[in-house]
């Protein structure tokens, strides 16, 4: 496992590395995720929070969060949304994920938000207390977003009202980031 202090804010100087570790991690087919996280840092109002995981001086990974809404009964309640997370394939398996996630949920406790949302894999999420967000009232912001891979971690401010559908920001929308595309659609 790799020392918490691995993990550190990411800063303006990482950003080309950041995109070299997103390109890596998702193919270079898939650059789109890497723009995503571009997009994000320019949207006004995504109020990025990124962590990167270093070791020996080179970026191993990176998780971003960013402010999206959750368009509850009684008003616009804002949460979290963790995405992309992004371990180089060199550095995979070795803890980083692990290590960006939990630094991840503590940033988004931190903040104040109430709920942390994903899209992601139950079997790897469900380990660091993510939970299907439908059981609890949650809904996801599309319908090519698999039930099982929609996902939520309730944070301290959370109160029972908070519940409705999440709204994703913009440049998730702009760049066809949301769900699975069918590909024989």
């Amino acid at each position: 496992m790799i020392s918490p202090t691995a993990i550190r804010p990411a800063t303006d100087a990482d950003h080309i590395a950041v995109r070299r570790v997103v390109l890596d991690a998702f193919g270079r087919r898939e650059a789109v995720v890497a723009d995503l996280v571009e997009a994000l840092r320019a949207f006004p109002g995504s109020e990025p929070v990124e962590l990167v995981a270093e070791v020996d001086g080179e970026l191993a990974g990176h998780v971003m969060l960013t402010r999206s809404l959750l368009d509850a009964p009684r008003r616009l309640v804002d949460v979290q949304v963790l995405s992309p997370l992004s371990v180089a394939p060199a550095h995979q398996g070795h803890g980083f994920g692990t290590a960006l996630v939990l630094a991840a949920i503590d940033a988004a406790a931190a903040s104040g938000a109430p709920l942390l949302f994903l899209e992601g894999d139950p079997r790897y999420y469900v380990r660091h207390g993510f939970v299907p967000g439908a059981p609890l009232g949650f809904r996801k912001p599309s319908l090519r977003i698999p039930d099982p891979a929609f996902q939520v971690v309730v944070l301290p401010p959370h109160e029972p009202w908070m519940t409705g559908t999440l709204v994703y920001s913009w440049p998730f929308w702009a760049l066809d980031c949301v769900g699975l595309r069918d590909p024989d659609a």
